[in-house]
């Protein structure tokens, strides 16, 4: 008879179902994203049993797992509001949220003004708020939450002047991290996915964007591409609306969490899907995630002028 049905081996099973209990009666208190690694560290073991391996093995792979969910649960305990030295400095935390869209379209379509626009909002705003800040967040070994999105992890046609800022903010974050950590400062970057806000704007700004693409396209260009194709490119816009999620408490719960855990998040990811996202581009081969991205995006997609023409190709040739 095997490991998995031997005496040590339904011991092993039971601790991981009352570990397993124990860890999703957390997770209806916890805030935003927490837990989510840990129940993956929860099914460590039980994957290890199903596959048989060696009880000496499972029994190291058990142990390391009990450690790692003791020592993420430790680190979520909120900090006491008098151990916080904001009495001294005036200040505890910065977060940084503003940010700007712009009209989706194809990244050749975006004028440069647009993309000095995104840049200007969402990246140096948040930097240059960062260095005024910096001094009194020293002091008082405080927090930084930067607000960057799942679209500065995951590439998504139509975004590049929106996703090139929020990649920046992203990466500004994460080498913030580790300079400030010899201050005593905690530096998230929380990217959400799809959340309803006013950022995509109204269609008053939607027809300025339009008129402003326009004005700045080359005759060649705007023939290829063609004015109906452009004209359309709103339709994006509506369908992020239809999509996105309306109740951004999960966004909220997360800043929370940075700002008020004793051990926070370097990254938090509140969204539907975003997190599986991020991990998806980040460890799947390029023509993989290109093939389901194309997969996922190809529904009610308008095309070019000139590549909907039936002759294109051997035009091209």
């Amino acid at each position: 008879m095997g490991t998995f049905f031997s005496e040590p081996g339904w011991l092993c099973l039971t601790v991981t179902a009352v570990l397993g209990v124990t860890i999703f009666c957390k997770l209806k208190k916890s805030q935003g994203q927490v837990g989510r690694k840990v129940v993956c560290l929860a099914g460590l073991w039980g994957g290890a049993c199903l596959i048989r391996l060696s009880l000496f093995w499972g029994l190291i792979l058990f142990s390391l797992s009990c450690f790692l969910v003791y020592t993420y649960f430790s680190g979520q305990e909120l900090l006491p509001a008098d151990q916080k030295a904001v009495l001294i400095t005036g200040l505890w935390a910065v977060v940084n949220n503003a940010g700007v869209l712009g009209l989706p379209t194809d990244g050749e379509l975006i004028p440069m003004t647009e993309y000095k626009r995104c840049m200007a909002v969402n990246f140096f705003g948040a930097v240059e708020v960062t260095k005024a800040f910096l001094p009194l967040l020293r002091k008082s070994k405080g927090r930084l939450v930067n607000i960057s999105s799942m679209a500065g992890g995951v590439p998504m046609e139509k975004m590049a002047a929106y996703s090139s800022s929020k990649a920046a903010l992203t990466m500004f974050s994460a080498v913030m991290r580790q300079e400030l950590s010899k201050w005593g400062v905690k530096v998230s970057v929380i990217q959400p996915g799809g959340f309803r806000t006013n950022i995509t704007g109204t269609s008053d700004m939607w027809d300025k964007l339009e008129k402003n693409i326009l004005d700045h396209l080359t005759p060649d260009v705007q023939e290829d591409y063609g004015q109906d194709y452009i004209l359309r490119e709103r339709n994006f816009l509506m369908l992020m609306q239809t999509y996105s999620v309306m109740d951004v408490s999960p966004v909220l719960l997360d800043v929370q969490h940075a700002i008020s855990a004793k051990s926070p998040f370097a990254f938090y990811a509140p969204g539907k899907m975003s997190y599986l996202w991020l991990c998806f581009v980040s460890f799947s081969p390029t023509g993989i995630f290109d093939y389901f991205s194309k997969k996922m995006h190809s529904h009610g997609k308008s095309m070019p002028r000139v590549l909907s023409m039936p002759n294109w190709k051997n035009e091209a040739m």
